[in-house]
């Protein structure tokens, strides 16, 4: 197994670091209620994904707006 020769310095240790970046994930907006959504991913407010209700939540929502 490899076993380094020298310590590596604070300096070195800051620049391979250094590119480690967060990126801001990308958000739509839902077409049914206009919440603010992550990309590619079901409504938590409406249930629904590209216009299509797809889990229960969407359904038990739908229930209460037709009484």
């Amino acid at each position: 197994m490899a076993v380094p020769k020298k310590r590596t310095g604070k300096s070195a240790q800051g620049h391979r670091r250094a590119n480690w970046k967060g990126s801001v994930p990308e958000t739509t907006i839902c077409t049914n209620c206009g919440a603010t959504v992550l990309t590619h991913t079901v409504c938590t407010e409406c249930g629904t994904y590209k216009g299509q209700v797809v889990s229960k939540k969407a359904v038990a929502t739908e229930v209460k707006d037709a009484e």
